[in-house]
């Protein structure tokens, strides 16, 4: 057995997107291949964007704290 396991398709996500969002019909959306599917997603979303690493996270951190009133709440 492999480490990596590739993760299924997420079908779900995609049929709420394509009848949702883009309001396919049934044959629109069965006659799409999964990169037109994708590059249609992108259009309408726009490129997602990596999530931060830990090292940008605490740079961010620093450079704005959250800023905490007398009682020790957020403000």
């Amino acid at each position: 057995m492999t480490a990596f396991a590739p993760k299924p398709f997420p079908w779900a996500e995609a049929m709420r997107f394509g009848f949702g969002v883009l309001r396919l019909a049934p044959r629109e959306f069965w006659a799409m291949t999964p990169r037109e599917l994708a590059h249609a997603i992108v259009a309408v979303r726009g490129v997602a964007a990596a999530p931060l690493d830990r090292a940008t996270l605490d740079a961010l951190l620093r450079r704005f704290p959250d800023r905490v009133d007398a009682s020790g709440e957020r403000a």
